[in-house]
């Protein structure tokens, strides 16, 4: 079976340890069902699996990839949600200490295959094409449950989004746009700050750039670089919520600021299988597409991870099988 997969980890030369090829056709857990690949999506979470972060050495070789969308073996389209509860958990999946990801337990979906529970299957909806629909499960379910789950504002609110280009970022932009929320955003580079005016943002500052006022919530997936420049933005009483720290993890959480301002720091990760039923959804009533940056081949993976590595992205990655 054809895979991209991580044959060794590197915390210095991470894409020496990517391998595009063939692999044995892994045995699957009773309860799972097969999906052939039609499109799977990159993440951060696979460049940190190469560096050693998140996936244990012995382990591989692992086939990366945390979404896809595919055709399962009754022939319906499907989108593959990725986090795998444990056995007999009921409720939210992002809450079950025993849950993964795909590509951490068991094999991800970078390859002509992958093997999932039957529950973690989501119709496509036949507006979405199958590059569209593998963007959701990780960076796109993630904006949605921080903006609509997680976060207290309301639409009509002012929220800024750190780091524009990223994934997460973008998909918060459009959604946050188009469900009516008075979205700024920042960026280093003046290019992607254009993007995601076209995205629907309002305005878009350099990052650090002091604010014309205040907000009311910032989503912050950068962490280290933006996390005291997140707080610094918030009105008395307002909310940081973090999904992750792509540029390190924050040095100082700068207590005092939180406590006498009475801010709220909100943690989010991921989403369910319910949120990303509800994301397709809102995306086919209001006509939101995820932003692609390139469609490649998967043999050409290396090519997708070496632009999310040196930053040169907006928006996804998705790799055709």
């Amino acid at each position: 079976m054809r895979a991209a997969y991580a044959a060794t980890q590197s915390a210095d030369t991470p894409l020496a340890g990517l391998t595009v090829g063939d692999l044995d056709t892994p045995a699957a857990p009773d309860g799972f069902v097969r999906v052939r690949v039609v499109a799977s999506c990159l993440n951060h979470h696979d460049l940190w699996s190469l560096k050693g972060v998140g996936l244990r050495e012995d382990s591989l070789p692992m086939i990366l990839g945390c979404d896809a969308a595919g055709i399962d073996d009754d022939g319906n389209e499907v989108i593959v949600h990725g986090v795998v509860s444990s056995e007999g958990w009921r409720g939210d999946e992002t809450l079950d200490p025993k849950r993964s990801l795909l590509s951490e337990r068991h094999p991800g979906t970078m390859a002509d295959y992958v093997w999932v529970p039957e529950r973690n299957l989501v119709p496509k909806p036949a507006e979405l094409s199958f590059e569209e629909a593998a963007c959701l499960p990780t960076a796109w379910l993630t904006a949605y449950r921080m903006l609509f789950t997680v976060s207290p504002a309301a639409p009509g609110s002012t929220v800024l989004v750190q780091g524009s280009g990223g994934g997460v970022a973008s998909a918060l932009i459009a959604l946050a746009s188009a469900a009516g929320f008075r979205v700024w955003a920042t960026s280093r580079s003046g290019q992607k700050r254009q993007r995601a005016l076209d995205l629907g943002a309002e305005q878009a500052f350099d990052a650090g750039a002091r604010l014309p006022e205040r907000v009311d919530v910032v989503f912050d997936s950068v962490g280290e670089a933006t996390w005291a420049h997140s707080l610094k933005s918030l009105v008395p009483g307002g909310t940081v919520v973090t999904c992750g720290a792509t540029s390190g993890p924050a040095p100082s959480a700068d207590l005092n600021r939180v406590f006498f301002l009475q801010l709220r720091v909100l943690g989010s990760t991921m989403g369910t299988r319910d949120e990303l039923v509800r994301l397709t959804r809102f995306l086919v009533a209001t006509g939101v597409r995820p932003v692609i940056d390139a469609v490649l081949p998967l043999d050409d993976a290396a090519e997708g991870f070496q632009r999310m590595l040196d930053g040169d992205l907006f928006g996804k990655i998705v790799f055709r099988h």
